[in-house]
């Protein structure tokens, strides 16, 4: 018996789109058939309940912009009023007049102000009854909530940022913890996660940089894609940010104009949307703010309909960020007031707007029933959004709010195999820049013991939210609500460096602030330094929003110095004559010329989680193997920025071409352990093949140190001649190998002509014949492995089927217990 079948044998009304019996696109259609135009445009829209920019509760609030307390009690900077102005309307109108018609989407139930799992179940609740019973055919709202950093809610998990997730290399780790996040969410009736940003970094001094996947558009892609996979596969729909070229801005100023033509658009930046949605089936996408060559792309319709939704087959929702469509009224100037705007941005492509109505509202039927905007377009967009809500079980018959929520009570946010994966992430994410002479501080085949007495000395070492993103719920809601504790265990550097050298005396002096200029702490710094056998200086930065930070959303910076006087601090450290190991916990690379000769020990940490202090503690002391590669340079200098790796040759040039030299002190790719490898005995299957051939390159990697150990071996093309200018190299492969000392592995890498392609210049995406050079090695700067393939035949013009990852295979090798 259908569940039509049942509702007409208990007597209730059975509509065609209730019964699961029947296709999807059938149940669509019989829905769409019974809506009036109202009815249809109520979809688009959304509702922000507790949105603090609309002025409805004092304390309420969240999302792409915060106000409220700083973390170190100092009154937070006042919020942009743009933003303000935009919500203060919207604030005004309440859920039964926003829903009276229907309502797509409702906005961050759990993750506008901290309640725990059953208060925010039982808000969604209350809040999806609303939707239900006040409009005629009563249709529920999709729920999303922001997931970078986790589910961000009061006392869920923290994981490390994605800036930390991409310095594993590895995208079976990413996809667990997509996996437990969107668990966590589907559990508690969410339906949407705002997450991952796939940005390739191109200006080290954005904001956001600690939000993307690093500098390089295929490291992103394979782990974006891997996100995706495991938020997708708990149930959640996992949402694309931001479609396209928002962090190319000039000047890396967040919102900024992005002066980029469409061949650097096509190959750097579209990649990892691309295949996010062929690899990973992502069913939702974001639009950027910005405007690419002067055309926004909440406007384009190029970018929103012809590319993604024609040229790559793309058939899920396309949502707005936040308050972005009034932005083409308010601050773009491409459309006169919000009505226009939102016609606008319907005929593009974009098919609803978040985080509340401001463009799509009832103007939408107006202009409808005046002829002006075609129902099609009206129709197309609804036509995807309730293809979810159908594919979610939303009409279903039987379907409750209550249900939905069901397990919230015995649900926990921050459960063992939670923090054990937070854990793992952390320990993996962890950079070791250069072991110095301290470390690691334990050694037992080097004699080494631990110091007795050890200095703690930085801004970060005794603040558990310098661990965190922006967007993780300790620095996006709780600075709002001082007072309140952070709702997870999060222990700082120094009380993890206690409980991992119980016999060590650890004495801390945080010496400065994170960003503020007084250097009133420096002498009792100086003096704990100089007590001390050793000192671990713990500098960086604390996330933040719109210039309440030093990284995070809106919080660019001019140049790459050290927030604040922390240079300073750790300049006066180094003359003190103690040893001192510096660790940077940052959501951006600094420059770090100045500081690596004159340290005793140099970590990156790219703001690791709530686990991340234990993981760096275990990393100092030598119990956690340092497995974590750079997936954005480290600068030499703080200024001549940008500088990725990603360059073409006159990009990288030294010699003779300007006073600015752009080598970095430690290139893409690079990272130290406690053991030593080789990477040689290069193989390849072919020298010669088809432009629609493929040809396999290997490798053998062996551990030739004392330890077990994880290297990454990273396979790097380079087309010396084309009829564009190309990168030096670009990766087109990697795979991290866990190995037993003297063990060791061959890795083979089966690479298909397609990965050699580029956008020509008509603008065609292209495979052309010619020399491709090989490079494999332990970084972009690292490749002792270098060979030639040659493509042969006709230039072939190649699409979104193309090959668009690479392939990698692992045989490990008999150990040979003399290599030590």
């Amino acid at each position: 018996m259908s569940a039509a079948d049942s509702l007409a044998g208990a007597g209730q009304a059975v509509r065609r789109w209730q019964d699961p019996a029947q296709p999807v696109c059938d149940r669509v259609d019989a829905l769409l058939a019974e809506m009036t135009v109202a009815e249809k445009v109520a979809q688009l829209g959304s509702r922000w309940l507790g949105n603090f920019m609309g002025h409805e509760t004092g304390d309420d609030g969240g999302g792409e912009a915060g106000a409220g307390e700083a973390p170190d009690g100092q009154a937070e900077r006042p919020q942009v009023a743009p933003l303000e102005a935009l919500f203060k309307d919207a604030g005004r109108v309440s859920l039964e007049e926003a829903a009276r018609d229907g309502l797509g989407h409702l906005t961050r139930v759990y993750g506008s102000r901290p309640v725990s799992a059953e208060e925010g179940a039982a808000l969604l609740v209350a809040q999806q009854h609303t939707v239900v019973k006040g409009s005629r055919l009563g249709i529920p709202a999709l729920a999303h909530e922001e997931c970078l950093t986790g589910f961000n809610t009061y006392g869920a998990t923290v994981y490390p940022a994605p800036l930390a997730w991409a310095a594993a290399f590895d995208p079976d780790l990413v996809r667990r913890v997509g996996g437990a996040i969107g668990r966590d969410m589907r559990a508690l009736g969410v339906h949407q996660g705002l997450a991952p940003v796939l940005d390739v970094v191109r200006d080290y001094r954005w904001g956001r940089v600690e939000e993307t996947m690093g500098e390089d558009p295929y490291l992103v892609s394979m782990l974006g894609a891997a996100y995706v996979s495991g938020v997708e596969g708990a149930g959640i729909i996992a949402t694309l940010k931001h479609f396209a070229g928002y962090s190319a801005a000039r000047g890396a100023r967040n919102h900024g104009p992005v002066p980029m033509g469409r061949r650097e658009l096509m190959d750097v930046i579209l990649p990892p949307f691309e295949t996010a949605i062929a690899v990973g089936k992502a069913r939702s996408v974001m639009n950027s703010y910005s405007d690419i060559d002067g055309v926004p792309a909440g406007a384009d319709p190029w970018l929103l309909t012809q590319l993604l939704r024609e040229d790559w087959g793309f058939t899920g929702t396309v949502v707005s960020d936040y308050g972005s469509l009034a932005f083409l009224a308010g601050l773009h100037g491409v459309a006169a007031d919000f009505d226009e705007a939102g016609a606008m941005a319907l005929g593009a492509g974009i098919d609803v707007e978040l985080p509340d109505t401001l463009t799509f509202g009832r103007h939408l039927e107006e202009r409808v029933r005046r002829g002006e905007l075609p129902e099609s377009l009206l129709d197309r967009a609804v036509r995807r959004l309730l293809t979810q809500k159908i594919e979610l079980g939303l009409l279903d018959p039987g379907w409750t709010p209550e249900d939905s929520v069901a397990p919230a009570a015995a649900r926990d946010l921050d459960s063992p195999e939670n923090r054990d994966l937070a854990r793992e992430s952390a320990e993996r994410s962890v950079v070791l820049l250069d072991e110095g002479s301290a470390l690691p501080l334990v050694d037992a085949d080097a004699g080494r013991t631990a110091p007795g007495r050890i200095a703690v000395v930085g801004p970060c070492a005794g603040d558990s939210r310098t661990l965190m993103g922006c967007y993780a719920f300790p620095n996006h809601v709780l600075p709002r609500h001082p007072g309140l504790p952070l709702g997870i265990s999060a222990p700082t550097v120094v009380d993890a460096l206690r409980g991992e050298l119980p016999d060590t005396e650890v004495v801390f002096e945080p010496g400065c602030d994170v960003r503020e200029a007084d250097r009133s702490g420096f002498a009792a710094a100086m003096a704990a330094a100089r007590g001390a056998q050793l000192c671990v200086a713990v500098v960086g930065d604390r996330a933040g929003l719109f210039g309440n930070g030093t990284s995070g959303e809106g919080c660019d910076v001019e140049d790459l110095q050290l927030p604040g006087v922390q240079g300073e601090l750790l300049a006066e450290l180094f003359a003190t004559g103690t040893p001192v190991v510096v660790v940077v916990l940052s959501g951006r690379p600094y420059a770090l010329g100045e500081v690596h000769p004159r340290a005793a020990g140099l970590v990156q940490a790219f703001m690791p989680g709530q686990e991340g202090a234990a993981a760096i503690a275990g990393v100092l002391s030598g119990r956690v193997q340092p497995a974590g590669r750079l997936p954005v340079q480290i600068p030499r200098r703080p200024g001549g920025q940008p500088g990725t790796y990603l360059q073409p040759p006159l990009g990288a040039h030294t010699q003779g071409i300007s006073s600015v030299d752009p080598t970095p002190l430690f290139p893409f790719g690079y990272g130290r352990s406690y053991t030593t490898f080789e990477i040689g005995d290069l193989r390849l299957s072919a020298s010669d093949i088809p432009t629609d051939g493929e040809f396999t390159v290997s490798v053998r990697v062996r551990n030739t140190g004392a330890r077990q150990g994880r290297e990454v071996v990273q396979l790097y093309l380079r087309d010396p001649v084309a009829q564009v200018t190309r990168p030096v190299r670009q990766l087109t492969g990697f795979q991290q190998v866990d190995l037993a000392p003297g063990a060791s592995a061959r890795v083979s890498f089966r690479v298909h002509a397609d990965r050699t392609a580029f956008t020509g210049r008509d603008l065609t995406r292209i495979v052309e014949p010619g020399e491709v050079e090989v490079q494999v090695g332990a970084s972009s700067q690292e490749l002792p492995c270098r060979a030639a393939v040659r493509l042969t035949g006709p230039v072939r013009q190649v699409g979104h089927d193309r090959r668009l990852t690479t392939p990698v295979d692992v045989t490990l090798e008999e150990t040979d217990a003399t290599a030590r």
